[in-house]
């Protein structure tokens, strides 16, 4: 139940991390704006330093499952033990990769298609001519 809990919890934070990118500009000009880049980038410091400390926490758990593996009887227990670990290695090793990755690339995610797009024109209105 821990673990569910913790993969919620990271799940949460990635999906903070990726809703609240602005683009990676220089700082504005505007003190409004500078504050506000500031804060968006303390928040990206404090989100990666997060989840760093969630995989740090998956690794301990996982290595505490993998001894507790040692003490299993059972064949059939033992087998849905080791595919349990090797589904959190899985999991653990992506989140890894994707926390360099946020890392190099700073708070605004530049390179992830479909981030910091611009907005989508508004639908023009109907034309007045029936179709024929």
């Amino acid at each position: 139940m821990k673990m569910e809990t913790l993969l919620i919890a990271v799940m949460l934070t990635i999906a903070q991390l990726l809703g609240a990118q602005t683009p990676q500009t220089p700082a504005p000009r505007n003190p409004a704006r500078a504050e506000h880049h500031q804060h968006i980038m303390e928040m990206h410091q404090q989100e990666m330093e997060a989840m760093k400390a969630d995989v740090t926490k998956m690794k301990a758990s996982v290595n505490a499952m993998k001894a507790h593996l040692l003490t299993i009887k059972d064949v059939n227990e033992m087998a849905r033990w080791q595919d349990n670990i090797e589904m959190w290695e899985t999991l653990i090793n992506h989140m890894d990769r994707m926390q360099k990755q946020m890392e190099s690339m700073g708070p605004g995610m530049m390179g992830i298609p479909g981030m910091n797009l611009p907005p989508p024109a508004p639908p023009s209105p109907p034309s007045a001519t029936k179709p024929e």
